[in-house]
C-alpha cells in the first residue's frame, strides 16, 4: 500500500466538509423545518427534498453535470480468494465501521445521545421532563447531515463527484431503513449488509443493474409481511 501526501490534507478535508454541512443541516432545520414540526410528516418530506433540489440545482449550474475525478489518497492492492482489492475499500469499511460504532456508543451512554432516544420514544414526555426537543431535533439533524457529508467525502473516489451522486444512496438508505426497521440503528446495519450481499450475489447472475431490483423485491416483502421490519418486534 501507498500513501500519497494529501493523505493528511484529504483527512482534515472530510472532517471539515462534514462539521460544514453539520452547521448547514443545523440551520437548515431550524429556518425551514422547525416550523413544520407538527405539521403532517409529509409536508416536511416535501420541503426537504425541495430544499434538495435546490441545491442539486445550483451545483450542476456552478460545476456542470460532468462527475469530477478525485484520487485515491491510499493506492495498491491486496490479494483475497485469488481476487484483487483497493486498500482504499479495506480503509472505507474500516472508517464506517468506526464511524458507525462511535455513534452507537454516542446514543447508547452519551447524555445528549440519551436525550435524542428519549424524544424518539416519546417526544411530550421527554419536553415534560425537561429535555429541550426543538434542539435535540436540530441537533439530531445535524448529526445526519455531518454523517452524510463525510460517506459521501469518503465515497466520493470510487465513484467520481456530481451534483446527484446522493439520490441512489438516499433512496437505498430508505431501503435500509424500511427494512430493519425505524429507529432501529443495529437492524439498519444489518438490513444494509443483507441487502448488499443479495445484490452482490444476483449481479452474479444478471447485470449490476439489474440486481438493484432484489433491493426493491425484498421492500415489497418487507412491506407485505412485517411492516414494522425485519428486525424489530411485530407489535401484538
Amino acid at each position: 500500500m501507498r500513501i500519497r501526501h494529501s493523505t493528511l490534507f484529504w483527512a482534515g478535508f472530510c472532517i471539515v466538509v462534514a462539521l460544514l454541512v453539520g452547521l448547514f443541516g443545523a440551520a437548515k432545520q431550524i429556518v425551514k423545518l422547525r416550523a413544520l414540526r407538527d405539521r403532517d410528516p409529509l409536508t416536511t418530506i416535501l420541503a426537504a427534498f425541495g430544499v434538495s433540489l435546490i441545491l442539486q440545482n445550483y451545483a450542476l449550474w456552478q460545476f456542470g453535470p460532468v462527475a469530477r475525478k478525485i484520487d485515491e489518497p491510499f493506492t495498491g492492492h491486496f490479494n483475497l480468494f485469488y481476487l484483487e482489492y483497493p486498500w482504499y475499500r479495506l480503509v472505507i469499511a474500516g472508517l464506517s465501521a468506526a464511524l458507525i460504532g462511535g455513534f452507537w456508543m454516542f446514543l447508547k451512554h452519551g447524555k445528549y445521545g440519551i436525550w435524542i432516544r428519549a424524544t424518539t420514544q416519546d417526544r411530550v414526555m421527554a419536553q415534560a421532563m425537561g429535555i429541550p426537543v426543538p434542539w435535540v431535533h436540530t441537533a439530531a439533524f445535524a448529526i445526519g447531515a455531518g454523517m452524510a457529508a463525510a460517506s459521501g467525502v469518503l465515497f466520493g473516489p470510487l465513484v467520481g463527484v456530481n451534483h446527484t451522486m446522493g439520490l441512489d444512496w438516499v433512496l437505498k438508505a430508505f431501503i435500509v431503513v424500511v427494512v430493519g426497521g425505524m429507529g432501529n440503528l443495529g437492524g439498519s446495519i444489518a438490513a444494509a449488509i443483507f441487502i448488499s450481499l443479495l445484490e452482490a450475489y444476483a449481479s452474479l447472475w444478471v447485470s449490476p443493474a439489474q440486481a438493484v431490483i432484489v433491493s426493491f423485491v425484498v421492500l415489497i416483502l418487507t412491506l407485505l409481511l412485517r411492516p414494522t421490519g425485519l428486525f424489530v418486534a411485530t407489535p401484538k
